[in-house]
């Protein structure tokens, strides 16, 4: 009987695998999740199950209200963070959670992550920001659906839009990013790892380091995003 997830598997599948291909987690750490919205299902990894033991055919599938109408394992404990994110963010089609140790870090020392070079300005149209310590409610509630909740809510209470900024640091925890696949997803983390690796150099040379000023972020995001980009091929962000 054919599978009628197969696709969607594979795409997870694949995003998952490029995780610890890039550094950006070990073990069993992190995940990645690809969205169907049409059908409001998304395929993520299964909990507890180390990279190299994945197969296509072991990805979990999980409807918009949680409940799991494929595959035989138990979802990633981040789901809920994952069907959250879907929810709120219209248009992504991939989300990916990892514990790449310089985003973590700044993560850990609950610290924003400003733009102080160009590199930076050329993914993300602004600081990435670092939510609060999540609240003891929201822990005993549902820890990971608070999770999810509280990246929406500090992206909407900085006035960020996820479509230019695909990507957050929780306090205390990690990365989350986002994009318009789960192969976008996966290379923003990898861009927010690096990001923050050069931020953390750059405050070690220099702690009293200032961001750059607007005039060269906005220059640098819009040659790569901007209606005249004139870099490519491009990665597109608005418009996911």
């Amino acid at each position: 009987m054919n599978d009628p997830y197969k696709t969607l598997k594979e795409e997870a599948f694949e995003a998952n695998l490029e995780i610890p291909r890039q550094g950006l987690a070990i073990y069993t750490w992190g995940n990645a999740s690809a969205f169907d919205r049409d059908r409001g299902v998304f395929a993520i990894k299964p909990s507890g199950v180390a990279y190299r033991e994945l197969s296509a055919g072991a990805m979990v599938v999980v409807d918009s209200e949680g409940a799991v109408v494929s595959g035989a394992g138990n979802p990633s404990s981040d789901t809920e963070t994952h069907r959250v994110l879907y929810l709120s963010f219209a248009g992504i089609r991939g989300i990916a959670h990892t514990h790449s140790v310089y985003a973590a870090a700044f993560a850990q020392a609950l610290r924003d992550v400003p733009v102080f070079g160009t590199t930076h300005a050329d993914h993300c149209a602004g600081d990435v920001p670092c939510t609060a310590l999540i609240g003891e409610e929201a822990v005993r509630n549902n820890y990971e659906e608070g999770t999810g909740r509280l990246i929406v809510e500090t992206l909407k209470d900085r006035g960020k839009d996820p479509l230019l900024l695909p990507m957050v640091l929780v306090g205390g925890h990690g990365p989350f990013t986002w994009g318009s696949s789960p192969e976008q997803a996966v290379y923003h983390a990898a861009v927010l790892e690096e990001v923050c690796k050069m931020a953390y150099l750059t405050l070690n040379l220099n702690p009293a380091a200032q961001s750059l000023p607007q005039h060269i972020i906005q220059k640098h995001w819009d040659r790569k995003h901007g209606p005249s980009a004139t870099y490519g091929p491009l990665r597109p962000l608005r418009g996911f």
